[in-house]
């Protein structure tokens, strides 16, 4: 059955700026999307893929944004329309998904009725038909709970169900084009897989076209027909999605591909994007017989951290109604981790993976149990011996951005905590180290004199590992540090990471829901599920032999690619 074109995009140039400065984003790009298609586009932060949807939807700035060339829906230009047109196909005909559901959703509003007054605009439906209407819709879209979640307000239930009740509201009109920006970055492996089984069977059933856009060309192989891939503002190369993973012919493309940590071998580092383009990347493999050595003279020393018995408890107020009730976010969890090595903390989301981080660093006390930091009892540690602590355990954050000052230039931030923790005696020392610092994480010494919203995503984390490093400490916990950032920056950063182990001797808990991240980082892997441990060991063992369903369901979730 020939297929009908639904979106042609023809010639489009987009820029920002004014009259005396723009800044070129999109160069002269055309594609088309057909009924009953699932199109990929991908490409890491700042390619264009985003702009382009926007366009697409009529979001962008009319004060800043030129756009030049054609977007066509049946007929409809969208680059000339007016607000009035848009507004009747926005939402109704072109629908979108957008990446972080929580800036997403109005948080004063109860999720029923964002879905609600959707249909009541755009379909004319009574309040209680609407209601009925959202679900119903609740319930296509899987959402456990449908009245319960009706009533309630974003920031009381999960991401994954956040981002099922955009999903709701995005199909609710039955659009003929689903946009999808990024849907499931933030989620962990099993809530991303079932959002895409659940899009993907979306768009069979109503034969809706769909826009998929993401960092990861192994994601969008799991559920794409065609695929475009964009590198600064151009497509590079488009295809069927066989013939982008199994012979690629730009470079770019193939460094996407090469760039994402795999489960079937341990590399001593992973491929970027410069390496490859450069031809500096070698493929070198890590032996059993590197692994068995490292092991052996890292498991003879006596611990560096000991955790026994941890429980960390949290009590809701009793209401009028309701008794007070406890749940235990860590439930007897033991441990030990040695010096020089990287210690692997998954686990889907809620299972207790950054509480247990917060335990540790004593930024949350435990209600039970032992930590042992060096021999010494973390938990009958006074406020004074905390502090002086900090120096020796560190946190790498997943959102830098939030965890810097926005008034301090770069240096300021790394030279604060130096000075707060008698680092060096002055401040031209304290200054000469930062820069230092920079320089080791790959920023030269001008990033000293920018603010934080000066820089991209990738650039904010290598601050807040310089951050760390400045502060020279022991133990270093990485909570989700690389999971906000595209796959060919996290290469880097992973790189990176370990490099700096090396060479400051570093110990890490790293903690993720991206079981092949930790795969490539992580000696020993630790499984949590419901705040427990469900499994424990050599990470290649566990990946390769795992004993428990919970870990088999973890593993079978992530992309694979073709």
């Amino acid at each position: 059955m020939e297929k009908k074109l639904i979106l042609e995009v023809s010639g489009l140039n987009i820029s920002f700026g004014n009259k005396k400065k723009s800044i070129d984003v999109i160069h002269d790009i055309s594609f088309e999307i057909f009924s009953n298609e699932i199109v990929g586009v991908v490409g890491e932060s700042g390619s264009g893929k985003s702009v382009t949807s926007m366009a697409i939807m009529g979001l962008l700035p009319k004060k800043t944004a030129k756009i030049k060339g054609e977007i066509i829906y049946e007929d409809k230009d969208l680059v000339t329309a007016d607000n009035k047109l848009l507004e009747t196909i926005r939402g109704k005909e072109i629908a979108m998904i957008f990446q972080e559901p929580m800036s997403a959703l109005n948080p004063s509003l109860r999720c029923g009725f964002q879905v609600s007054e959707i249909l009541q605009k755009h379909l004319k439906l009574s309040s209680s038909e609407a209601k009925k209407e959202t679900l119903l819709l609740f319930e296509k879209v899987k959402l456990p709970r449908p009245r319960e979640i009706f009533r309630s307000y974003p920031h009381q239930i999960s991401g994954g169900q956040m981002q099922r009740v955009m999903i709701a509201m995005a199909i609710a009109c039955k659009p003929k084009l689903l946009i999808a920006d990024e849907p499931t970055t933030a989620l962990d492996v099993t809530v991303q897989k079932e959002i895409l089984l659940l899009l993907k069977e979306l768009q069979s059933e109503t034969g809706m076209s769909l826009l998929f856009i993401s960092h990861d060309l192994s994601l969008v192989s799991e559920i794409a027909d065609r695929v475009l891939v964009m590198y600064k503002g151009d497509i590079v190369e488009s295809g069927s999605v066989e013939k982008l993973f199994k012979s690629p012919e730009n470079e770019y493309t193939k460094a996407l591909l090469a760039s994402r940590p795999t489960l079937g071998k341990r590399l001593e580092k992973l491929p970027t994007i410069a390496s490859i383009a450069d031809n500096s990347f070698k493929s070198v493999e890590v032996s059993e017989g590197q692994r068995a050595a490292k092991h052996k003279k890292m498991y003879t020393q006596l611990p560096l951290l000991e955790v026994h018995n941890l429980e960390k408890e949290y009590f809701s107020s009793a209401g009028l109604f309701t008794k007070k009730s406890t749940v235990k976010a860590v439930n007897d969890v033991s441990f030990r981790v040695f010096e020089g090595e990287t210690m692997g903390l998954v686990g889907e989301s809620g299972c207790g993976k950054s509480t247990l981080g917060k335990v540790i660093l004593q930024l949350e006390k435990a209600t039970t149990g032992s930590i042992k930091y060096r021999g010494k009892e973390l938990t009958k540690l006074s406020g004074s011996e905390i502090r002086s602590l900090r120096k020796e355990i560190q946190l790498i954050f997943q959102d830098p951005y939030s965890s810097l000052n926005p008034r301090l230039i770069i240096g300021e931030a790394l030279i604060e905590p130096m000075k707060v923790h008698n680092i060096l005696r002055t401040r031209k020392d304290r200054k000469e180290k930062a820069l230092a610092i920079l320089n080791r994480v790959g920023l030269d010494e001008t990033y000293f004199y920018r603010y934080p919203h000066e820089l991209s995503g990738g650039q904010r984390q290598r601050v807040g590992i310089a951050r760390t490093i400045v502060m020279e400490p022991k133990l270093v916990i990485c909570d989700e540090s690389v999971s906000a950032l595209d796959i060919s920056v996290q290469a880097q950063v992973l790189n990176l990471l370990n490099e700096l182990k090396e060479d400051f001797g570093f110990t890490y808990i790293f903690i993720s829901h991206d079981l092949a991240v930790v795969k490539f980082m992580a000696d020993q892997l630790l499984v949590m599920n419901a705040g427990k441990i469900e499994e424990i060991g050599d990470a290649d063992e566990i990946y390769a032999n795992p004993t428990k369903e919970y870990t088999r369901k973890l593993i079978d979730a992530i992309p694979k690619g073709i």
